[in-house]
C-alpha cells in the first residue's frame, strides 16, 4: 500500500469549460428546448467544452417510480440529440454514473452553511407548508447542484433566472472553500442569461411560466407534439385585443403578447425589435399562423428525431454510458484534489 501523492494545489488555473443540467422529470416542452437545449447546441459550436448532465440524484429529492424516472432519463437524451447537442463534441450524460457529484456534495454539505440554505426561495416553493416532511435531499439540493458545476471546474453555466440564486450559492460555496483551505482551487462560476426566451411562458396565462406541471395540456407546446397539436395550441393561445405594437416598449404591460413575440423571436434567431418591425400594427390574426408555421417547421423534426432515437434503447444507454466514462476522466482527478486539500488520507484512489 502506497502512500498517496502529495499535489501542490494553491493554485489552479481555470480553463473555460461550460456545464448545465435538466432534471429528468419527464414531457420536455418548447421551454426547455427555448430556455436550455437550444442555446446548448449552440455553446457546443463556440470552440469551448461543453458538459451536459440527465441529473437523476436530483429528480429523487421527490419520489419517482422507477421505470417512469428511467424512460424520462432516456426520452431527456433524445431531447439533447435531436435538439443538437453531439455526443461526440459535448460530454451527455446521467448524473448518477458519476458518482464524484455525490461524493463532493457530501464535502460541500460540510462547506454550506443552513442559514444560506434557509434562504433558497425553491425549496421553500416545493415544500411548500409541508416543509417538515420534505426529503433531506431537497433542502439539500443546491449544494449537489454546486457539486454538478465545480466537480468539472466549469467556469460557465446557462442557467433560467429561476435557477440563479442556486448558482450564487454556487459561487458562495466555491469562494468559501477556496478561503477556508487558503487555495484558489475550484472557480467563482459565471451565470450565463442570454437570449429573449430564456423563460417561456404558459400559452395559456403570461404571467406563469410554461411547465409541464401545469394541468391543462394547452398551456405549453411539447417537443414530442406533432404539427397540429403545434398549430392548434398557437392559434388558441391567450391574447388581448390590441394590435402588435412597432417597438418593444409597447410591449409593456401586454404578458401573453410579449411571449408570443418572444417565442417567435427565440425560434427564428432575431430580436423582439426585429419581429415587432415585420408584424408591427398587425393583429394576431395575423401574426398567430405565421408564428404557428415556423414553431411547426422548427420543432416537428426534434419531435420525429426523438420518436426515431427513442426505438433503439441500448444505442442511447451507449451514448450516456461514453459520456459517463468521458466526464469521469475530469471529474475523478478534481474530486482527488479535493480530498486532498480537506486532509483525507487516500491510499486507494477513486475508490
Amino acid at each position: 500500500m502506497t502512500e498517496a501523492v502529495q499535489t501542490p494545489l494553491v493554485q489552479a488555473t481555470h480553463k473555460t469549460r461550460v456545464f448545465s443540467g435538466i432534471q429528468p422529470s419527464g414531457g420536455l416542452t418548447l421551454g426547455n428546448y427555448l430556455g436550455a437545449l437550444k442555446r446548448f447546441a449552440v455553446a457546443q459550436d463556440n470552440g469551448i467544452e461543453t458538459i451536459y448532465c440527465i441529473v437523476d440524484l436530483h429528480a429523487i429529492t421527490v419520489w419517482q417510480d422507477p421505470a417512469t424516472l428511467r424512460q424520462a432519463t432516456r426520452e431527456l437524451a433524445a431531447g439533447f440529440i435531436a435538439s443538437g447537442v453531439d455526443p461526440a463534441r459535448s460530454i451527455l450524460f446521467n448524473q448518477s454514473q458519476v458518482s464524484a457529484h455525490a461524493e463532493l456534495a457530501w464535502v460541500f454539505n460540510c462547506v454550506a452553511r443552513m442559514g444560506w440554505l434557509n434562504r433558497m426561495t425553491q425549496f421553500k416553493d416545493k415544500a411548500g407548508k409541508n416543509r417538515e416532511n420534505a426529503s433531506v435531499g431537497l433542502f439539500a439540493y443546491p449544494n449537489l447542484m454546486a457539486a454538478d458545476i465545480l466537480t468539472y471546474h466549469a467556469t460557465h453555466v446557462p442557467v433560467g433566472d429561476d435557477q440563479k440564486q442556486h448558482l450564487e450559492l454556487a459561487r458562495d460555496i466555491a469562494i468559501k472553500f477556496n478561503n477556508d483551505f487558503g487555495v484558489n482551487f475550484f472557480p467563482v462560476v459565471e451565470p450565463v442569461i442570454e437570449g429573449v426566451a430564456t423563460r417561456v411562458m404558459s400559452l395559456r396565462d403570461g404571467g406563469k411560466k410554461m411547465s409541464k406541471s401545469d394541468p391543462s395540456d394547452q398551456s405549453r407546446i411539447n417537443l414530442t407534439d406533432d404539427a397540429d397539436a403545434i398549430s392548434q395550441k398557437i392559434r388558441k393561445a391567450r391574447t388581448d385585443a390590441d394590435a402588435l405594437p412597432d417597438t418593444p416598449e409597447g410591449l409593456e404591460g401586454r404578458a401573453e403578447a410579449r411571449n408570443l413575440v418572444n417565442i417567435y423571436a427565440a425560434l427564428a434567431d432575431k430580436t423582439v425589435a426585429e419581429v415587432l418591425a415585420e408584424y408591427g400594427g398587425q393583429g394576431f390574426g395575423a401574426f398567430k399562423p405565421a408564428l404557428a408555421d415556423l414553431a411547426v417547421a422548427k420543432l416537428t423534426p426534434i419531435s420525429s428525431e426523438m420518436t426515431r432515437l427513442l426505438q433503439d434503447v441500448a444505442e442511447i444507454d451507449r451514448i450516456l454510458g461514453e459520456g459517463a466514462d468521458r466526464a469521469e476522466a475530469i471529474a475523478r482527478p478534481i474530486l482527488e484534489q479535493t480530498y486532498d486539500i480537506v486532509g483525507m488520507v487516500r491510499s486507494r484512489p477513486g475508490r
